[in-house]
C-alpha cells in the first residue's frame, strides 16, 4: 500500500475517534474541556496563519476573538439569528483587521508586534469601559444558544445540549482545517512563506509583500472572530477577559509547543497544554514553573514543536521503509544459485 494512502487512514481514524468521543467520555466537565480545546484550536490555527506561515507576530489576536464574541453576543440578544450574527461578527473582525493592518503592516518585526500589542490592550479596555454597549466588566450575559436548524420535512436540529454543541464546534474546526489546508497549499500560501523566509528577496522576486501580509492578517482575524463568536454562543456569557492579552499568549504557547507552520501543531498544543494544566492543579504555585520548563525544553530540543517531531519521525520511518523495499530485491537476487 502506498505510504501516503496509509497516512490518510490516520486522518480517517482521528476523525472517527472525534465523532465517537462524546459517546465514550460521558463526563460533562471533560466534555466542556474538549469543546474549549476545539474552540482554542480554531483560534490557534488562525494565529498560525499570520505567525507560522506569514511570519508576522500579531499580539492582538484575542482582541479580534473578543470582537467576534461581543458581536455574536449583542446581535443574538437583539434577536438576530446566530447563523447571520456569526459571519457578520467574523467579517467585522476581519474589517477592523484590514483597517488596522493598513498602517501597522508597513512596519516590520518587533514594531508590528508592539503595534498589535497596543491594539489588543485598547480593545480589552474598550470592552471594559463602554458600559452602554458591552456591559462593562459585568459583560454580556444570557447569550442564547445557536439558532436551531429547521430541515424541511425532517427533524429540527437544536443546539441546547452539550452533545449538539460538541458536534457544532467540531464541524467548524474541520471547516477551519480544510480552509487553512487549501490556503497554505495554494499560490497564496506559497507567497506567505516566501515573505516569512525572506521579505526582501520576496520583494525582489516581484511579490507585493504588503498585500500578502495584509491578506494573511485579514484571514487570520476572520477566523479569530469566528472562534470568538462560537465561544460566546456556547458559553452563554462573555466579559472583557474574552479579549485579554492572556488568551493571546496562551495561544502563542500552544502554537510554539504544538508546532508553528504545521496544521496539526496548533490542535495538539490547544489540547495537550490545557489538559496538562488541569492535571497539575494540585501543584498550585508550581504549575507555571513546570509549564515554563516544558516550554524551554520544547524550544531547545524540538524547535518545530511536537508536530515537527512527529513529522520528522515519520520521514525517518519512510526513508527506512523505502530502503528496505529497495534492498529486498537485491538481497533476493544475491541469494539465487
Amino acid at each position: 500500500m502506498n505510504i501516503r494512502l496509509k497516512g490518510r487512514w490516520w486522518y480517517l481514524a482521528i476523525f472517527l475517534v472525534a465523532i465517537a468521543l462524546p459517546h465514550i467520555v460521558t463526563s460533562r466537565y471533560v466534555g466542556q474541556i474538549i469543546i474549549m480545546g476545539y474552540l482554542f484550536s480554531i483560534a490557534t490555527l488562525s494565529l498560525n496563519l499570520i505567525l507560522g506561515y506569514a511570519g508576522q507576530a500579531s499580539l492582538a489576536h484575542a482582541g479580534f476573538f473578543g470582537i467576534g464574541a461581543y458581536g455574536v453576543g449583542l446581535l443574538t440578544k437583539g434577536g438576530v439569528s446566530f447563523w447571520i450574527a456569526l459571519p457578520l461578527s467574523a467579517s467585522l473582525a476581519a474589517a477592523i483587521g484590514f483597517l488596522v493592518g493598513l498602517p501597522t503592516l508597513r512596519t516590520r518585526g518587533s514594531y508590528f508586534a508592539i503595534s498589535t500589542l497596543c491594539l489588543g490592550v485598547i480593545i480589552s479596555i474598550v470592552a471594559g469601559n463602554w458600559v452602554q454597549l458591552t456591559g462593562g466588566y459585568t459583560g454580556v450575559v444570557g447569550i442564547p444558544t445557536p439558532t436551531p436548524i429547521r430541515v424541511p420535512w425532517t427533524v429540527e436540529i437544536r443546539f441546547d445540549s452539550l452533545l449538539a454543541q460538541y458536534y457544532l464546534v467540531l464541524a467548524f474546526l474541520i471547516l477551519t482545517m480544510f480552509a487553512m489546508h487549501r490556503i497554505v497549499h495554494s499560490l497564496t500560501g506559497i507567497s506567505f512563506m516566501a515573505v516569512r523566509n525572506n521579505e526582501m528577496l520576496a520583494e525582489a522576486a516581484g511579490i507585493d509583500t504588503f498585500r500578502v501580509k495584509l491578506t494573511a492578517f485579514v484571514i487570520a482575524d476572520f477566523f479569530a472572530g469566528l472562534a470568538g463568536g462560537l465561544y460566546a454562543s456556547i458559553m452563554g456569557s462573555i466579559s472583557p477577559s474574552t479579549a485579554s492579552m492572556e488568551l493571546t499568549f496562551n495561544w502563542l504557547v500552544y502554537l510554539l509547543i504544538g508546532g508553528a507552520a504545521t496544521l496539526g501543531g496548533p490542535i495538539i498544543g490547544a489540547f495537550v497544554i490545557p489538559i496538562i494544566m488541569e492535571s497539575l492543579q494540585f501543584l498550585a504555585q508550581y504549575r507555571m514553573l513546570i509549564f515554563g520548563v516544558l516550554l524551554i525544553v520544547v524550544i531547545i530540543y524540538f524547535p518545530r514543536g511536537a508536530m515537527g517531531a512527529i513529522l520528522q519521525l515519520g520521514e525517518k520511518w519512510r526513508r527506512e521503509w523505502r530502503k528496505r523495499q529497495e534492498e529486498g530485491p537485491r538481497v533476493a537476487a544475491s541469494q539465487r544459485p
